[in-house]
């Protein structure tokens, strides 16, 4: 499907077309392959899922120049939401890092707004992230935000696992408690991102300031994030708690990094849960479990 700027966006549905149903929208360097233990655990509750690829990452296109903002991530939100989730029905809507601040940016839109139940924001921040990033260990703040800064706009392509960019990814992404299968999926997730937009996705990132939209994310909503989250510390989450409108719950994961959805699917799985059986109209219904995938 076409946002309106004209990037095509590659999209996936999964399971039962009339289930209650969750939208997943991934962060900054991934695709929809990494949600596919989130997506494996609720299939196997008996609930549709939608995953798209966002813009410049996955199968979706990569936009000219002008195609990278927040603007432009709740575009496609908006785009996915619309095709996805009929008029008159809703969706628990789930982001990851750069995906919760998509539902961040669109949270203002009557269109997003209707067709959402719920929402969890994982492992994300609404603004002055280079200050809060503790991938580089260097002590004066100038120095590590202008280094991080470097580190978020590299488009160098990062090329085939290695045992290296194995360690040095799980370093900086995940907690040390990771498992070898876990670090495997995201590496060969981050590291098939296109340099490029990876880079022109971490300038946005560098600049991005959301806080005069958590006020309007008017929804149950859940904030949940890793106690070891290097890219987006515990920090960044407090402050939209403070901020929430409609806060259900704060889940904080002891030892986990950022890549909360591999690390601890179960936790992350049972808050979309919650809010599933809690705000879908359908959602405590003992609903069957299977379905199609259509692309």
């Amino acid at each position: 499907m076409a946002s309106p700027d004209g990037t095509r966006l590659h999209v996936r549905e999964y399971g039962p077309p009339r289930a209650p149903t969750v939208l997943l929208a991934h962060g900054w360097t991934c695709s929809v392959e990494f949600w596919a233990p989130v997506t494996r655990r609720l299939l196997s509750r008996g609930l549709r899922v939608v995953a798209y690829d966002q813009r410049g990452h996955g199968r979706s296109d990569v936009p000219r120049r002008a195609g990278y903002s927040t603007n432009a991530l709740a575009d496609d939100l908006q785009t996915v939401a619309l095709s996805c989730v009929a008029e008159g029905d809703s969706a628990v809507l789930v982001g990851h890092s750069m995906g919760a601040m998509s539902i961040l940016a669109a949270s203002g839109r009557p269109a997003v707004r209707d067709r959402a139940a719920a929402v969890l924001l994982a492992s994300t921040g609404c603004c002055d992230l280079l200050d809060g990033l503790r991938v580089l260990p260097v002590r004066g703040p100038r120095l590590r935000a202008g280094l991080h800064r470097v580190f978020l706009s590299a488009p160098l392509p990062l090329g085939p696992p290695t045992a290296v960019s194995r360690r040095l990814l799980k370093y900086a992404t995940m907690g040390s408690a990771a498992t070898p299968e876990q670090v495997e999926l995201c590496c060969r997730v981050v590291n098939a991102c296109r340099g490029l937009p990876r880079s022109r996705w971490g300038r946005v990132l560098g600049r991005l300031d959301l806080r005069a939209n958590v006020p309007e994310l008017s929804v149950p909503t859940t904030v949940l994030v890793g106690t070891s989250d290097r890219l987006t510390p515990p920090a960044h989450s407090r402050l939209l708690v403070e901020r929430l409108p409609e806060l259900v719950e704060f889940v904080e994961l002891p030892g986990a990094g950022h890549m909360t959805p591999v690390e601890r699917t179960d936790e992350v799985v049972g808050a979309v849960w919650r809010l599933v059986r809690d705000h879908l109209p359908t959602g405590g219904a003992t609903l069957p479990a299977g379905g199609r995938e259509t692309v």
